[in-house]
Order: structure tokens, then C-alpha cells, then sequence
């Protein structure tokens, strides 16, 4: 009889060398913990963020003088326990892992004097985190092939659609060292901005790299991009399209609208 392998070993399989990244968008979606994230060594209680959080180790930030980080370097290759809480399904209570370890890495976050990184790799991956992770990462799989797909069609950016998307009508662009300044979306699908400007407004060249910010009641959503064609209107208006990298909130609020568009669509 063939052996059928469980679910968290099928997830390890499949993502056992990723690690996942610690922004703001990937610690909600597992409903991390911030005030719960410890390292411990010894008699040592570290509070800690990932920085990427992984099946079998993950890289830790910690606030850290330099003499407490040179302090902590005689623990490398010791003993520790990473203590991390999630909730991606947001029950009740909230799931506790304490992971024993072994500290493989300390060093410096470059550029940040007074961050440490701890590099711990895990004993012992419990199975219910396996699984926690490997569910995030499929359903990642899923959001990016989603990008591809409503990448064809673009939505114009009505008051009727923004409430749909719960968009507010506030948007930002930000050029490398410049000051960010108010745009006003006209259409948009995972991949494309268009959007309008002022009189006066910049010309932007093609290839210019640009980041936005768009305000949803859902996500505030930072998305990088590169200018593919700007223009002047007769009327003197600034037109621009811009090309977007993915952004996996912008996918899922464009997910929403394209359900909510096709549910609330006459019979």
C-alpha cells in the first residue's frame, strides 16, 4: 500500500527552502504577534520581529546596542528557543510555538546601527506552523498567477468602482528624492496605472522609476513602478500609464471587486 504523505510534509516538500518575508503584509495575513515574537538565551529574553521567517530557520531583527550585539556574538552556534504567535485564521486563541534552536548567525543589519540579526535555525518544525506557512505560500502561488490574469482588463476608476474597491480617491507618487505628490488614478488593473496630473505637472521619460501610494479601506498599498508613457493633453493635463510590480494587496482588492462586480451583476 502506497504511503500518503500528511499535509505538513507535503507543504515541506514543496516549500522547505523558502522563507517568507517579514513586511506588515505577510505578518497579518498569519496574524503574527508583534508583542508575543521573543528570542531566548540562556536567561536572555530578546523581543524580536522576522525578517524572514522560514520552515526550517528563520532571520531575526532585534533592537540592539553595538555592545550588546558583541555581547551576544559568544552565542553563536548555542542553544536558544524562538517563541513566535500566529492566527492566519483569526480563531479565538492564537497558536504559541516555542521552536528550540541553535543561533547560526549574529551580525549587524547593514545601514541600521542599532539592529541586530540573529540567524536561528529550528530543531524541530512543529507541523501545525508547516502547515501555516505552506498554506500562505499556496495561496501567494495562487494571488500571482491572479496577477497575470487581471493584468487584461483595466478597471476605470469611477466613484461607482471606487466604492466598490473601497477606494478613497487619495493617491501619491514618488519620484527618487523628490517629495511625494497627490496623482488622480483613472484606471487600473494588477499591472497598469493610469493616472492624471495638473497643469504643469512633470513629463515623466519612459523608464522612470517611480513608487505609489494608494489609500483602500482595505490596504494602504506601496507598489513600485516604471513610467511606460506620459503626455500633455491639449487641455494641459498630465496623462501618464505606468507599469506596477506585483503587489499581492493590489491583486486581492482587485479580486474583490471583480467578485463583487460579478455577484452584484443583473440576472
Amino acid at each position: 500500500m502506497k504511503n500518503t504523505l500528511t499535509e505538513s510534509a507535503q507543504y515541506m516538500d514543496r516549500f522547505g527552502t523558502e522563507t517568507i518575508p517579514g513586511n506588515v503584509y505577510t505578518m497579518k495575513k498569519l496574524g503574527l504577534d508583534r508583542t508575543r515574537c521573543f528570542l531566548k538565551i540562556e536567561d536572555y529574553t530578546i523581543p524580536c520581529m522576522p525578517f524572514h521567517l522560514g520552515f526550517k530557520h528563520s532571520v531575526l531583527l532585534a533592537t540592539l546596542t553595538k555592545q550588546e550585539l558583541i555581547f551576544f556574538q559568544r552565542y553563536v552556534n548555542s542553544a536558544a528557543v524562538f517563541s513566535i504567535t500566529l492566527n492566519p485564521e483569526n480563531k479565538p486563541e492564537p497558536i504559541k510555538f516555542f521552536l528550540r534552536s541553535s543561533i547560526n548567525t549574529i551580525g549587524q543589519m547593514k545601514g541600521r546601527e542599532n539592529v541586530g540579526l540573529f540567524v536561528v535555525d529550528y530543531k524541530v518544525s512543529p507541523d501545525e506552523m508547516v502547515s501555516m506557512l505552506g498554506k500562505f505560500l499556496e495561496n501567494q502561488e495562487r494571488i500571482k498567477t491572479q496577477y497575470e490574469d487581471y493584468s487584461r482588463t483595466v478597471i476605470k476608476m469611477t466613484p461607482e468602482t471606487a466604492k466598490i474597491m473601497g477606494f478613497n480617491f487619495y493617491a501619491t507618487l514618488t519620484e527618487t528624492g523628490a517629495e511625494p505628490r497627490r496623482i488622480q488614478p483613472m484606471g487600473i488593473n494588477s499591472k497598469v496605472l493610469e493616472y492624471v496630473e495638473a497643469e504643469k505637472s512633470p513629463v515623466l521619460r519612459p523608464g522612470t522609476s517611480v513608487s505609489f501610494q494608494l489609500f483602500f479601506k482595505k490596504y494602504r498599498i506601496t507598489v513600485q513602478g516604471s513610467i511606460k508613457d506620459s503626455f500633455t493633453l491639449p487641455q494641459g493635463i498630465i496623462r501618464t500609464v505606468a507599469n506596477l510590480t506585483f503587489s499581492p494587496e493590489l491583486v486581492e482588492i482587485i479580486d474583490d471587486y471583480w467578485y463583487s462586480s460579478k455577484a452584484n451583476a443583473p440576472k
